[in-house]
């Protein structure tokens, strides 16, 4: 689709890269974002990825780990009505190697109502949540990736101010990448450059 196409970004400092539409605007050019965390969003679509480096969690099992990250999310963001609405196996990365050691992935679909910012539960948004969590045990790092797609804006929410608010207008029909398929690309395109990115 012209004007959104995929783009490869330097990540950390170059040392992780991956790819998805300009249309995605680093947010840590108008506020601070955590150094673990890369955040990118289009402001007239209130679409999020969000590229996060977390300490293994080593109590979590492989299988379903997608699934167990995405409800601590929605634990954290006071979510409501949380509903799993897919979920993979493991797989491997093969294209992700840390000396002989592959990586390995799973990924969850979600929905759920959570509000922006600080903003209370009157003004929740409905939205679609995509994660990825790809696990380089040699380096003792859980990888969450995460899409935010809403698909309700709550009036009362300050999404509404550019959005506009009630049911968004679907990606396709606004000549848009739809956020199944970036979240796709940014998951496919992950690479790691310099895993020195990693050491202790």
């Amino acid at each position: 689709m012209p004007g959104d196409n995929c783009v490869e970004r330097q990540l950390f400092g170059g040392a992780i890269s991956t790819c998805f539409p300009l249309r995605f605007q680093d947010v840590s050019d108008v506020r601070q974002v955590p150094d673990h965390q890369e955040a990118y969003v289009d402001p007239a679509r209130d679409e999020s990825v969000i590229i996060e480096l977390l300490d293994s969690k080593h109590d979590v099992g492989d299988n379903g780990s997608a699934v167990w990250f995405l409800q601590d999310l929605a634990t954290e963001q006071i979510a409501e009505g949380t509903t799993i609405i897919e979920q993979s196996g493991v797989f491997t990365a093969d294209g992700i190697r840390y000396r002989n050691s592959t990586a390995i992935m799973t990924t969850a679909v979600g929905e759920m109502k959570i509000s922006k910012g600080r903003q209370g539960p009157e003004a929740q948004n409905h939205v679609k949540v995509y994660v990825a969590n790809l696990r380089l045990k040699e380096v003792g790092t859980d990888v969450l990736i995460t899409a935010y797609e809403p698909f309700v804006i709550n009036p009362l929410s300050e999404s509404a101010n550019s959005v506009g608010a009630g049911v968004t207008v679907p990606a396709v029909q606004s000549g848009c990448t739809p956020m199944s398929e970036v979240f796709r690309l940014v998951v496919a395109n992950f690479k790691v450059h310099d895993w020195n990115l990693f050491a202790a």
